[in-house]
């Protein structure tokens, strides 16, 4: 994959979709002036709606006003009229860019159901997108078949045609894939830029400036994302990021043999502890043998391992996947598992997207990426998947801001008229009525759910888009919430228009659902982010739920993913390595050395992400065991120098290995995980008396810079 020209290709593709969404804006009437939103007028003449004296069809008039309510709710919330007006834009715009991405990617794979390209041509020579030259044959739900066949043959509306054809494929996609193509008939549409079939538009720039051979892996949607908000990072690193800018400040694409290691070394790893034959072994490369330990820590170990496994039970959660490069790499993993398990082939991809991989994501955007790339990964395995009712379980996390408890309680409580509801339900409480189960009156009242409980469940989620995966569910709350889905799941099924305010609740509720239950293996590369440069609200809650680990944002995650663990399980992550001396993480380290043990890890020094600094990647074991011996490697020699991934792959297989638990560590001063020192060394911190016992050790008499 040519990296440079997917890092030369989107931050100017940012930049252009950004423009031609600001453009389409203002052609309907909403631009910024001077850092005020202008809205001009609609007025309604018959069928037409008049911007500005400009005639639209009288449907754009209810989308322009969707798209101004979208933005007048964020300054509802507080933001600026600038910033709203941006925020929105930039959203369009990577909507768009999203969407059209994931169509170039199924066009070349062909995954299309008619068969045709939809933004390119397959001769080179032919600049007309295939779909437009065999529009006639094209079927996708609700295609006007008549008015393409006027459009193609007034052969002046060209771009007309085109626009009608892509918004149908997207349309048409909205069914296997909800979360990234939403219906077209609101705001989104309005602002989908013109220009479409010009030599230097959105999609021929796209077509033309990544080559076809770069899009055979699905590894390219992670690299797009980071580098499409790579100019947004530089902006908004090295300060105290808002909330909106979280994403884009920590936001990095993990290369792929960390991610193999971090994912072998778990799910791999507690598969192979079970089955210690299993030919899975030869398949992964990154796979580290544990180290022999005594027969102490083998009782112990056997203890905890289960004697048996089944597949579509194992779990994995990442709580910050970004475009889902960590969910992708674990899909083949969780795959030979089913194979080796002599699963029928049909059958394996929706049990993995359903049963097995878990994800949560801030960035709206990107969560539709992951879900599209796990997707992209069942299509491969299985033609029907878009047919099915399997879809990835990414969760965008969604916050509650501006959502009244009690309107929601009123919505959720609000009777179910029997007279409404079909026939096998009327019958059921029929049923229960003559049984003397419950009065009218009752039934009435059944199910119903407190406003105090509601208001916990808002507050909680108030400020999600800042907290994230950190967010932790008080006992309470967590026993009420199959009370509010049961009630939820009955207003849906059997309610009526005063019910429908209450489904505001359901991606609430999903999101903390994902966040209270507990997976085999939690893998992550969470955002790095340092104290001084986390918002008041951040600071707020790691101060109250995480004031252990408040040295780092990444180091709050070490914590939150270990409580997301089951016993026994298995916690993988890339993380800065300060953490593994700094005074700051003392009490990090303190509480980690306590209660589990470093399985294995990785030291790669400066490289994985560039030159700017130093990374490291581990596996925990969610599981007190202070005399296990883990596996560590150091994969540099010189402190500060910088390799290139490839040299650091390379290393990750030749590198001197050191053994050490956490026992061991932990008898050196700070609990510094200084897993190079010797077994001398530690014994003799172990058993000697430190010289700050006698005496504060300090400069004497110095010359000075002279």
């Amino acid at each position: 994959m040519n990296r440079s020209k997917l890092k030369n290709y989107a931050p100017q593709a940012r930049r252009d979709f950004i423009r031609a969404v600001t453009d389409r804006a203002a052609a309907h009437g909403i631009r910024l002036v001077r850092n005020a939103i202008e809205f001009s007028p609609i007025t309604q003449q018959g069928d037409v709606a008049v911007i500005e004296g400009r005639p639209f069809p009288i449907g754009v008039a209810e989308k322009r006003r969707k798209l101004q309510q979208r933005i007048e709710q964020l300054e509802a919330a507080g933001t600026k009229p600038a910033q709203a007006f941006k925020q929105v834009m930039d959203a369009m715009a990577y909507t768009w860019f999203n969407r059209l991405v994931a169509i170039r990617y199924m066009e070349l794979h062909g995954y299309l159901d008619h068969g045709y390209r939809v933004l390119s041509n397959p001769d080179a020579a032919k600049s007309t997108p295939e779909i437009v030259e065999h529009a006639e044959h094209v079927d996708l739900p609700g295609l006007d078949k008549q008015q393409v066949v006027d459009l193609k043959l007034d052969g002046t509306k060209e771009s007309q045609l085109y626009r009608m054809l892509l918004i149908a494929q997207c349309n048409a996609l909205h069914s296997a894939m909800p979360f990234l193509f939403e219906k077209i008939d609101d705001e989104t549409e309005l602002l989908l830029p013109d220009n479409l079939l010009h030599s230097d538009s959105l999609i021929r720039k796209l077509v033309s400036e990544i080559d076809e051979e770069d899009w055979q892996q699905v590894e390219i949607i992670g690299w797009l994302y980071q580098f499409y908000i790579s100019e947004r990072k530089d902006e908004v690193i090295g300060k105290v990021v808002a909330s909106e800018d979280i994403p884009a400040a920590t936001q990095l694409f993990t290369p792929n043999w960390i991610v193999k290691y971090l994912v072998q070394n778990t799910i791999g790893r507690q598969w192979l502890a079970t089955y210690p034959e299993s030919p899975l072994r030869q398949q992964m490369e990154y796979y580290i043998e544990p180290a022999e330990q005594t027969p102490e820590v083998q009782e112990q170990l056997k203890a905890i391992t289960p004697t048996s496994l089944n597949p579509e039970e194992l779990t994995l959660l990442d709580p910050a996947c970004g475009s889902g490069h960590i969910l992708v790499e674990a899909y083949d993993l969780f795959k030979a598992i089913y194979q080796e398990r002599g699963y029928r082939a049909k059958d394996i991809p929706s049990l993995i997207l359903t049963k097995n991989l878990f994800g949560l994501e801030i960035d709206d955007r990107a969560a539709q990426l992951a879900a599209f790339a796990l997707m992209m990964k069942a299509r491969a395995d299985d033609r029907r998947i878009f047919d099915s009712e399997a879809k990835p379980n990414v969760v965008a996390i969604q916050e509650s801001k501006g959502l009244n408890a009690e309107d929601i309680t009123r919505a959720l409580n609000a009777p179910i008229n029997k007279d409404d509801v079909p026939g096998e339900f009327l019958i059921e409480e029929m049923q229960e009525e003559k049984d003397g189960l419950f009065s009218k009156k009752a039934l009435a009242e059944k199910g119903h759910v407190s406003e105090a409980d509601i208001f916990s469940l808002l507050e909680l989620f108030e400020n999600a888009k800042t907290f994230g995966s950190l967010i932790q569910l008080p006992p309470n709350l967590v026993a009420k919430l199959p009370e509010i889905e049961k009630r939820l799941d009955d207003v849906s099924k059997f309610g009526n228009l005063t019910h429908v305010s209450a489904q505001v609740l359901r991606p609430l509720l999903r999101q903390a659902q994902l966040l209270i239950r507990q997976y085999v293996a939690v893998v992550a590369n969470p955002p790095y982010m340092g104290w001084k440069y986390l918002s008041g609200l951040l600071k707020k809650l790691v101060e109250s739920s995480y004031k252990d680990a408040k040295g780092d944002l990444y180091s709050c995650f070490v914590v939150q993913s270990l409580r997301l663990a089951t016993s026994g399980g298995f916690v993988g992550l890339i993380t800065i390595p300060n953490w593994m001396s700094l005074s700051t993480f003392e009490a990090f380290r303190r509480k980690l050395f306590e209660k589990q043990a470093i399985d294995s890890f990785i030291l790669n020094g400066r490289g994985v992400f560039g030159s700017d600094f130093g990374s490291c990647a581990f596996v925990i074991r969610s599981a007190r065991i202070p005399s296990f011996r883990g596996i560590f490697r150091k994969l540099f020699d010189k402190q500060g120098s910088v390799s290139s991934n490839d040299d650091l792959q390379q290393r990750f297989h030749a590198a001197k290995t050191f053994y050490a638990s956490v026992e061991e560590l932990k008898a050196i001063p700070g609990h510094t995980v200084a897993f190079t020192t010797s077994k001398r060394i530690r014994e003799v911190f172990a058993a000697c008396t430190p010289l700050s016992s006698y005496g504060k050790a300090c400069s004497g008499h110095q010359t000075g810079d002279n």
